[in-house]
């Protein structure tokens, strides 16, 4: 049986290009090599594309994407789902790419349309879920039509940087808030703000790594997160909570992937059987009304009065095996490796009936 040639995308031109490594060497581990052949492809964070020695990835040895001209990367026009080195002219078609980039360039829609030109099946969420879930202003905005409880929010952007007033954010939004980039993940830029001095450092920092920035309500309560696998009949995992630890107040950069003891993930939750159902129905709805796909990890505040408030939604989660959305799913009765196997499968599944959709009126 002919084996499914699998590019692992990874790296990125993004504040998260280090996570991506980490998730793409364990994804890469996972593969059953008797199914699947993979084809590594790092982009290095200028945002140039290069073939890389899979053999490195799966050991674990790439702590960088290295710029190698010689195997620099090309999509073929006209050649369905084919890449070519570039100097070497060298070209092999891909069955399935699975994009391992996390935040801007990368989860935000931009490669996911890239690979929707080239006709290349890829895992997760297409253009618009992509980029909807990337942006929390859009996908908010999304969420509260769709009738899914979410907090308070402010958005301003860099041109309006002068009118950002600590008063006016207080009186709509209460004390403190998070300062937040409107576009990037794994908590990036991310600060709590409880006076008008670290309101206005905060804001400063959001806005280095985007021109648009969130400010939102301090929702107290339990951080819950919930895993979502599927097309168009998604699936929600058992719940897991997130407890920041020592002297971190919420689950930071710095506490998910710089300290080893900045927060304990529970799997699963704690919770009675009637709030599981509904992080699980929340979990759902938000990744149907951003029109997501494949996988989404959405999470949850839990409020001490029993209210379940949506927070946000990550289209292309952590994937080292201590990452939350593969945990929720072992806990679930899906292990990592048969995961990578389901999603590569409904990549496949939903480019097959994307093919079948006419392109011509005429014909």
């Amino acid at each position: 049986m002919k084996k499914i040639r699998i590019g692992i995308l990874f790296g990125g031109k993004s504040a998260e290009h280090e996570v991506s490594l980490a998730s793409a060497k364990n994804v890469a581990q996972a593969l059953d090599r008797n199914k699947y052949e993979p084809v590594a492809i790092g982009i290095d964070k200028s945002g140039k594309w290069y073939l890389q020695d899979p053999t490195a990835l799966l050991a674990g040895k790439i702590d960088k994407v290295e710029h190698l001209p010689s195997r620099a990367l090309t999509v073929l026009p006209g050649e369905v789902g084919t890449f070519a080195v570039a100097e070497r002219k060298e070209a092999a078609p891909l069955d399935v790419i699975f994009p391992i980039l996390h935040g801007t360039f990368g989860e935000d829609g931009t490669v996911q349309g890239l690979l929707k030109l080239a006709d290349i099946p890829f895992v997760g969420a297409g253009v618009l879920g992509s980029a909807v879930g990337m942006d929390k202003d859009v996908m908010k905005r999304l969420l509260r039509d769709a009738g899914i409880p979410i907090g308070k929010f402010l958005v301003f952007q860099d041109a309006h940087r002068s009118q950002i007033s600590f008063d006016q954010v207080v009186a709509e939004l209460g004390s403190p808030v998070f300062v937040k980039p409107a576009n990037l993940g794994s908590s990036v830029g991310v600060s709590k703000a409880k006076n008008s001095a670290e309101f206005m450092e905060a804001v400063e920092n959001a806005f280095g790594y985007d021109r648009k920035i969130i400010v939102e309500e301090f929702i107290p309560g339990r951080e819950i997160e919930c895993a979502v696998l599927g097309n168009e009949n998604p699936i929600a995992s058992v719940p897991g909570e997130v407890i920041p630890q020592g002297s971190h107040e919420f689950y930071s950069y710095e506490a998910k992937y710089l300290d080893e003891h900045g927060a304990v993930l529970k799997i699963p939750a704690d919770l009675p059987e009637k709030t599981i159902k509904e992080v699980q129905d929340i979990a759902v709805r938000t990744f149907k009304a951003l029109s997501c796909e494949g996988l989404g990890r959405v999470d949850s505040f839990l409020t001490p009065d029993g209210r379940v408030i949506a927070n946000e939604i990550n289209t292309i989660p952590g994937f080292t095996k201590i990452s939350m959305y593969p945990k929720l799913w072992e806990a679930s009765g899906i292990p990592y490796g048969e995961l990578i196997d389901r999603l590569i499968t409904l990549a496949i599944e939903r480019h097959a009936k994307e093919r079948q959709l006419k392109t011509s009126y005429l014909n």
